[in-house]
């Protein structure tokens, strides 16, 4: 059975789903079976980053509802054999599916997949917690911002609430010259108000969001100090 990871924020804006596509093409350069869920229900965006928006027929309500397969909605992409996703869908109200459904779907493709990785919605209300239904091991991506360290600390609660007992937290477009100046969070307040372990840093950089501009992660970008910081993320979210 493949491992369920959680993606989540509590706030949006903070870089969740474009963290979430490159640890799952990370995970997949090493040659292991990913699918990724895009869990943004009426807000549909990982299929942009991957360049697969005009590829999408099917989302996870479809699948959910008995419209068709899971494999009928998966995207495939020929540049990344071992990537696949499905799409959310754009119509919030045509979800009305309970947890033990959501559970159910994700244990159904662990069957398939080394790894599940679900991007979960921005905000702490039942959407959160049904994309987290069933998750193994949660990420909570955040940045150094009172507001968003909150809202961290919030998501945190809804992801144990969820049962997801497995917990860890990313820091996401860390400007280090802000830092230094006192007027954003230091370190220390992000383990003061984030109980989870922090397990990764990811600095700033623009080409990140150009990458994903272009529907390419960037983390595909051999030999870079992106790749290699995703990769240590990786191997420290895994070892939970």
């Amino acid at each position: 059975m493949g491992k369920i990871i959680i993606s989540a924020s509590g706030k949006g804006g903070v870089g969740k789903s474009v963290f979430t596509v490159n640890l799952g093409a990370t995970l997949a350069e090493r040659g292991v079976k990913v699918v990724m869920i895009d869990m943004n229900l009426g807000l549909r965006n990982m299929d942009i980053y991957l360049g697969l928006e005009s590829k999408v027929i099917f989302d996870v309500a479809d699948v959910l509802g008995g419209l068709c397969g899971y494999r009928r909605a998966v995207l495939r992409d020929k540049r990344f054999p071992c990537l696949h996703m499905i799409p959310a869908t754009q119509n919030r109200r045509k979800f009305s599916f309970d947890e033990a459904s959501v559970a159910a779907f994700y244990a159904k493709l662990s069957e398939s997949y080394d790894y599940v990785l679900v991007d979960g919605p921005a905000g702490v209300d039942r959407d959160l917690m049904l994309a987290a239904a069933g998750g193994d091991v949660a990420v909570i991506v955040t940045m150094l911002e009172h507001v968003a360290l909150r809202d961290a600390d919030m998501a945190d609660r809804v992801l144990s609430e969820a049962g997801v007992s497995q917990r860890a937290c990313v820091l996401n477009k860390v400007n280090r010259e802000l830092m230094r100046s006192g007027l954003f969070p230091s370190f220390e307040d992000v383990s003061a108000r984030v109980r989870s372990p922090l397990i990764g840093i990811i600095q700033y950089d623009e080409n990140i969001n150009i990458s994903a501009n272009c529907g390419v992660p960037i983390v595909y970008q051999r030999g870079s100090y992106i790749e290699e910081n995703f990769n240590r993320i990786a191997d420290r979210l895994l070892s939970l």
